[in-house]
């Protein structure tokens, strides 16, 4: 059912067209679960409900949930020939303090963060806190496939640019360290990772900690897992997963979040389009800024938005807009200061509360029966004295570049970044919800000016934010000024200092624009008429 905030700002900003459509669209994309309050920055969410694997993926032979705990159980009958991993698949870890408790009965485990996958099925390598049934190892941060022990129980280490630690200090006797620890017995491990620091902490005793100096093989990001070790038969669990991210403070944290597919191919390819920037702005500018993408609609991963300075939403619009469930979510992002930026149809839900959530957040909003969405070839002559236009040259290019914008009264803190004057075949179409209107014809026929990109400082909270109505075409990232247009809102946005040529990104290949596509079916042609008999 929909929340009692949302149905009748639906009813009254769509009584005027296109309502039932919208009412019914809104009904079909209503999650099964709506979100009630935001997640804030300072809690702990869980990563396990206590029942089933979702939200995990491993080999369904070696995992199961038993007496409320995910179970990791091998056997003699049956061997595995290499280290077996149970993977949380909603997100990558950066900086954050997890807690998790565990009970080992036999064997050799543990839990690894800012991981990769290997090339075995089940397979990961990174960093990993050590357990096992013994006691010889567990608070050991051990490099899986990645340059061995780190640090044993006990010690301080410093791993050099060679890959190899060096003790700095003593956290106690190792021994000693162990008495904290209960066999068969429920034990409550904490990893906290700051930097390139990471600590392991059990039952509240620090058993060891790393910093990582390695600058070409150390993690900032990755995967978290729970280990299953080959050998003899072995059985470990896990229970009350809980993550809390912690502010990157030496970066800035982008959440890139991509809608579900919907049009033809190589047209909102939100989910290629959030990996692609990702990719370049990682790789190209990862001293600076921190990507996150998620994909395929809002992220299922609780923690996703704890420590962003930025986030930004690539997606269709309306009530397929990934946020249109999570209005509080983005309101408090909103209070906090963080930076959002909407891409293409993200700039638009609905009338009312939901496209106000957006005007706030983003200094404007398409609005239905105002706003209008041809495909033309927008002349971008000049730009503004702005952080968001350094190094970006007169340009021209095709695109659905959505116009006549409801932006904040008086265009409060708002600056256009692109404005071009639309033409007269823009207004080609009839009038509708989409299409056209009375007003928007006069302002097409007078030649003015219509702002396609602009920004806003956001005096209340000290954020900013941007609209970006471009990227209906998947290929349009390769047009560099128009790349670096959005390269630089994104991470003027999140507080990066924007540079006099703007942030530069290498001009994609073709294949890495034909990378990540989503699987669209292919349009079918329509049946010919059938002809008419001759009288």
């Amino acid at each position: 059912m929909m929340p009692p905030r949302v149905f009748p700002l639906l009813v009254a900003g769509l009584a005027s067209a296109g309502a039932a459509a919208f009412l019914a669209l809104a009904q079909d994309n209503e999650p099964e679960t709506q979100q009630e309050k935001p997640v804030t920055n300072d809690e702990f969410v869980s990563l396990f409900d206590g029942q089933t694997l979702k939200g995990w993926e491993g080999d369904p032979k070696l995992w199961k949930v038993e007496d409320g705990a995910l179970t990791g159980e091998t056997s003699d009958d049956d061997p595995i020939e290499y280290n077996s991993f149970l993977t949380w698949t909603e997100g990558e870890l950066d900086d954050f303090h997890l807690k998790a408790e565990y009970r080992i009965f036999s064997g050799n485990s543990g839990i690894q963060v800012r991981s990769f996958k290997l090339d075995q099925p089940w397979a990961i390598g990174g960093y990993q806190a050590d357990i096992d049934a013994e006691g010889k190892w567990a608070g050991t941060n051990y490099g899986e496939k990645f340059r061995g022990i780190l640090a044993k129980r006990g010690q301080k280490a410093t791993i050099g640019e060679d890959g190899k630690p060096e003790v700095t200090g003593e956290l106690g006797d190792a021994e000693e360290l162990a008495k904290v620890i209960k066999p068969q017995d429920w034990n409550t491990y904490e990893v906290i990772a700051k930097g390139h620091t990471i600590i392991c902490k059990i039952n509240g005793t620090v058993m060891s900690e790393i910093t990582d100096e390695d600058t070409d093989t150390r993690r900032r990001a990755g995967l978290l897992a729970l280990q299953l070790h080959r050998g003899p038969a072995m059985k470990v669990q896990f229970r009350n997963i809980q993550l809390k991210r912690l502010p990157l403070k030496d970066l800035k944290k982008v959440v890139y979040v991509a809608g579900k597919p919907s049009h033809p191919p190589r047209m909102h390819e939100h989910n290629a389009g959030a990996l692609l920037a990702a990719k370049l702005l990682n790789e190209n500018h990862g001293n600076q800024v921190l990507v996150a993408p998620y994909l395929n609609g809002w992220p299922n991963d609780p923690s996703a938005f704890q420590n962003a300075d930025a986030v930004v939403v690539q997606s269709d619009g309306g009530p397929r807009h990934p946020a249109f469930w999570h209005l509080r979510q983005i309101d408090y992002l909103r209070e906090q200061g963080v930076g959002i930026g909407m891409i293409h149809y993200a700039v638009e839900m609905v009338p009312g509360e939901t496209n106000d959530t957006l005007i706030a957040a983003t200094g404007g909003a398409f609005e239905i029966n105002y706003s209008v969405n041809p495909h033309w070839d927008g002349k971008f002559a000049k730009l503004p004295e702005h952080p968001v236009a350094r190094g970006v040259e007169p340009f021209e290019i095709r695109d659905e570049w959505y116009f006549n914008m409801r932006f904040l009264p008086d265009m409060k803190g708002v600056t256009p970044i692109l404005s071009a004057i639309p033409p007269d075949e823009t207004m080609s179409r009839p009038d509708g919800h989409h299409s056209g209107n009375p007003e928007v014809r006069k302002m097409v026929a007078e030649q003015q000016p219509q702002h396609v990109c602009w920004v806003v400082d956001r005096e209340e909270d000290g954020g900013r934010g941007f609209g970006f109505t471009g990227l209906h075409f998947h290929d349009n990232w390769a047009n560099d000024d128009f790349r670096k247009v959005v390269m630089n809102a994104i991470c003027w946005i999140a507080g990066v200092e924007i540079p006099a040529d703007g942030i530069e990104t290498p001009t994609p290949t073709q294949e890495q624009l034909d990378a990540n596509l989503d699987p669209k079916p292919e349009r079918k042609p329509k049946p010919a008429a059938p002809k008419k008999k001759a009288a």
